[in-house]
């Protein structure tokens, strides 16, 4: 089979690979229908993300059918339409009893794409399958159910739960790519006051405002003073940071107001300043996390009711095999315009029928 390889920081390929096999009794294999590029590939492509080694196959979000199962899987068998998540759950350490899916120690977690090969590729092995696919309903398509494997419980999760967004709250979200987008998406379900979007891309200024923002701001032109402006001098009930440098951290840190709320979701590869000497006094509480994915069920089942509006969020497609140009446009998202690129799915079903 085909997988897009990760050979070093600023290195990866298309190329054949081995065909998974099952390993564990827990574990399935999914022929990938739909597959999209996260942020966090794009970290692990600049060497951010040390422990991905290479020869690992990326990807972490996937739409597929599932063709084998191992003899202790009990909630999917071959032929269903699964989701795949992005984060991996044995159910029985620790971290999982409490629903912090994202710490596993059973040999869950982020592991897809990071610790064993992900998603990427035509076909991919999925550990701890019970909790780890979701049965997919007809109704959601694969364009849209892909977008549940990561951004949406990431944004929910760590930017809107984490950040213990209320009604008639202040939200700003530093970073309007499709993390972002998403936040202001799901911060919508609590009824803010107000969301204010901050970017350097006009035309993620404009994504941000047709998803729901109420106001926009240029990160290079004073977003504090807007904040003020908007708030009485009062500042953001909640900032999320959705990029993963340390200006927009920084700037999350000043404009949110005394007793509010810092939610980082962004994957940071170089040290942020955490100015304690300002920050010690003003009862502000500052998040990190990585997802859980306990809300993906929650979140299908409002996709599935037309609850949750995911259309917009993926501006280009592609066949699988064309794996290379899906990245150049995706990391030149400045200048092509693009927020989630989704390879295979229904325009191009072709892609989910095996080879003779």
């Amino acid at each position: 089979m085909k997988g897009y390889v990760f050979h070093g920081p600023g290195q990866a390929s298309w190329q054949d690979v081995p065909d998974p096999a099952i390993k564990e009794p827990t574990d399935v294999i999914v022929r990938v229908g739909a597959v999209t590029i996260c942020g966090t590939d794009l970290h692990i492509l600049k060497g951010d993300v040390s422990e991905v080694r290479p020869g690992t196959v990326l990807g972490h979000e996937a739409v597929g059918e599932v063709v084998e199962t191992g003899s202790d899987v009990n909630t999917v068998r071959p032929g269903d339409r699964v989701l795949i998540s992005c984060v991996t759950s044995c159910g029985r350490c620790r971290f999982c009893r409490d629903g912090s899916y994202g710490q596993c120690r059973g040999g869950g977690g982020w592991i897809l794409g990071h610790l064993i090969d992900g998603t990427q590729a035509e076909y991919v092995r999925v550990p701890h399958a019970d909790l780890s696919v979701h049965p997919l309903p007809g109704a959601v398509r694969s364009e849209d159910a892909v977008l549940l494997a990561d951004i949406f419980p990431t944004s929910y999760e760590v930017g809107v739960l984490n950040g213990r967004v209320r009604p008639g709250d202040t939200v700003v979200v530093v970073g309007a790519g499709p993390i972002g987008l998403a936040t202001i998406t799901t911060a919508r379900l609590f009824s803010p006051e107000r969301i204010i979007a901050v970017d350097l891309a006009p035309a993620r200024l404009d994504a941000a405002r047709r998803f729901g923002a109420d106001a926009v701001a240029d990160a290079r032109e004073a977003p504090r003073q807007l904040v003020d402006d908007l708030t009485d001098g009062l500042g953001a009930d909640v900032a999320v940071e959705a990029v993963g440098v340390p200006e927009s951290f920084e700037l999350c840190t000043r404009v949110v107001r005394p007793g509010g709320h810092v939610a980082n979701v962004g994957v940071h590869g170089r040290p942020a300043t955490l100015h304690l000497e300002d920050l010690w006094i003003r009862n502000v509480t500052i998040t990190t996390g990585l997802v859980d994915t306990r809300s993906t069920p929650t979140l299908l089942r409002m996709a599935a009711a037309g609850r949750l509006p995911t259309g917009g969020l993926v501006t280009h497609t592609f066949p699988l095999q064309q794996m290379e140009e899906a990245y150049d446009i995706f990391s030149r998202a400045a200048e092509t315009g693009a927020l989630k690129v989704v390879l295979g799915g229904e325009q191009h079903a072709e892609l989910a029928v095996p080879a003779a």
